[in-house]
């Protein structure tokens, strides 16, 4: 991995870890990006990295340090398991306090040149819609977010562009949730949902079984695309 871990300040006190990758450049606008259930993983890492060789400061929390610090599993049904577990006892206002700190961090710091979007995955994806509407980021990319329609109530403060990315297999997420979603989002010319055919949750993920590598091309151009629009 090209990047390295350093510490983040809670507003609360105490300090978590986040995975920090730079561009070749060593400066770029900013992106958070945020795990799923899975932690801070060997995927999650390769992500950011990725991001990174696209020229974006991105920076990884560990938003589970609160109850399990630098928890990572892998995908196998017992590491699906640890992870449920784990975001089983997590506090939705911390984790979302953590993020704002997240975005200060990040912003302070001198590589990030510009604007700053989070990017979530699964539990990360419905956390960056959270990050939309609660820590100023100027953008947000939301990948298969469980939990979206169910935090809609907050879509009012999310002011920034978003772009949501589901698939139409999701056994996770139906399409009757992303119609609840696109509905309430509806008449925002800066919000796109995308739904992608024959793709079930995850596909993202390459060390998932349920990886559509289709898709996922397709969606991270799109993804680069907005953010190229957004950020810079």
């Amino acid at each position: 991995m090209a990047g390295t871990f350093i510490d983040i300040p809670a507003a609360d006190g105490g300090a978590f870890k986040g995975y920090l990758a730079l561009p070749a450049s060593k400066k770029g606008p900013g992106i958070v990006l945020i795990q799923e259930i899975f932690g801070v993983n060997n995927h999650i890492r390769s992500v950011a990295d990725g991001y990174a060789a696209d020229g974006y400061v991105v920076l990884a929390p560990d938003i589970f340090w609160r109850v399990q610090p630098m928890f990572e599993v892998g995908y196998d049904p017992d590491s699906v398991t640890k992870g449920r577990a784990v975001r089983g006892q997590t506090d939705v206002a911390k984790m979302v306090a953590d993020l704002a700190a997240t975005v200060s961090a990040l912003r302070a710091r001198s590589e990030c040149a510009g604007k700053l979007a989070s990017i979530g995955y699964c539990m990360g994806g419905w956390l960056s819609f959270l990050a939309a509407a609660n820590t100023g980021v100027d953008a947000a990319v939301c990948y298969y977010g469980g939990g979206i329609n169910g935090s809609l109530v907050q879509a009012p403060r999310a002011t920034c562009p978003i772009l949501m990315h589901f698939g139409d297999k999701d056994e996770h997420i139906p399409l009757s949730a992303v119609e609840e979603t696109r509905s309430a989002l509806k008449g925002r010319n800066d919000v796109e949902i995308h739904v992608y055919e024959g793709a079930g949750h995850g596909f993202n993920c390459d060390e998932r079984g349920s990886y559509n590598a289709a898709a996922a091309k397709v969606a991270r151009e799109r993804t680069l695309a907005f953010l190229k629009k957004t950020i810079g």
